[in-house]
């Protein structure tokens, strides 16, 4: 398990457990945040963040299995179909690339891909195929029914360039939103749910001083494979409660906002 420093609260112990209940036994933490949040410094452009977090990726795996493992390996990844078209590479040859997931897209992830060194046993499945097919290997709703999580983590949820003081404000957000939505009870009703840090700062008070603020969008939509999705109908009041904790609690956040943006035409994640 890789630490690229670009993960929420907690997930590092929280993925060990998961792989540990599942009867890994073989596993190897790698804590690689310094290397990942270094080659990120001062980039903004999506595309290229995307592409170094899968190029360092495959960098930080090949170290460590040239140190812990001997003879010929081969990578697995949990490639979906949607990661696949997205990135213009599905079916046909006239996909156009709407964003290239690390997964898929980098030069270090085609290149092995082209020696034949990967594995992607559910890349020709959507997500709701996945879950399915998880929930028949016997995997509790826990796993099968977490939210999807992007690749490159919480440096696409940056609309900006990634530092550690970003990271904290967008950690400490989403693990207080997603925490309301588990005790509302609203967790499983949705799809996937997330903040995002917008690259804007607007004016506030605190107490009786102005105080600048960063500006956070809450995200959450309805879906069934991921390829398009709904507005989740968020009830009023848990939405306003929830924004008045995370403005509450975080510092650096001075304003929330809810997206009402369906896919299409948006996507679901906004990098």
């Amino acid at each position: 398990y890789v630490d690229t420093g670009l993960m929420r609260k907690d997930e590092g112990e929280e993925v060990e457990d998961i792989l540990r209940s599942l009867g890994a036994k073989n596993i190897l933490l790698v804590d690689a945040k310094e290397r990942f949040l270094g080659r990120l410094a001062g980039v903004v452009d999506p595309e290229e963040k995307r592409r170094i977090i899968g190029d360092v990726f495959i960098e930080v795996q090949r170290n460590e299995a040239s140190e812990h493992l001997s003879g010929n390996y081969y990578l697995a990844q949990g490639t979906l179909y949607t990661d696949v078209i997205e990135s213009g590479e599905g079916v046909g040859d006239k996909a156009h690339v709407i964003k290239s997931h690390h997964n898929v897209g980098t030069p270090l992830v085609r290149a092995k891909r082209e020696a034949g060194e990967l594995i992607e046993p559910l890349g020709s499945l959507y997500k709701d195929e996945v879950r399915r097919l998880g929930s028949i290997l016997g995997m509790g709703n826990a796993i099968v029914g977490r939210h999807p999580f992007p690749g490159p983590g919480l440096a696409v949820r940056i609309l900006s360039d990634v530092t550690e003081e970003k990271l904290r404000i967008l950690r400490e957000a989403d693990d207080i939103y997603i925490s309301e939505l588990r005790s509302r009870g609203l967790y499983y009703r949705v799809w996937q749910a997330f903040c995002v840090l917008l690259p804007v700062r607007s004016v506030g008070v605190a107490g009786d001083t102005r105080e600048y603020g960063c500006v956070l969008a809450l995200r959450a939509v309805l879906s069934e494979d991921g390829m398009s999705a709904d507005v989740f109908d968020f009830p009023m009041g848990d939405l306003l409660e929830i924004s008045t904790r995370i403005t509450n609690r975080v510092k650096g956040v001075g304003r929330v906002v809810y997206d009402i943006s369906s896919k299409p035409p948006a996507t679901i994640e906004w990098e």
